[in-house]
């Protein structure tokens, strides 16, 4: 992973992101941004949208590799 690159990196932050946030839905209810950004706000959807893309790149540079 040390060598993965700005993309590489940018990715496996908002995946992280991605697991929190469902933690927190599955633990306690609370959808961490949609309380930032606001209930499937534009921006919240630009979100999730950037963290299921970068599930889908994380997954093939995994099984790429």
């Amino acid at each position: 992973m040390a060598n993965k690159g700005v993309l590489g990196w940018t990715a496996f932050v908002l995946v992280v992101i991605g697991g929190l946030n469902w933690g927190l839905v599955g633990a306690f209810g609370f959808d961490l941004v949609a309380a930032l950004f606001g209930a499937m706000s534009a921006l919240s959807r630009i979100v999730y949208v950037l963290v299921g893309l970068s599930a889908i790149y994380m997954a093939v540079m995994a099984f790429g590799e």
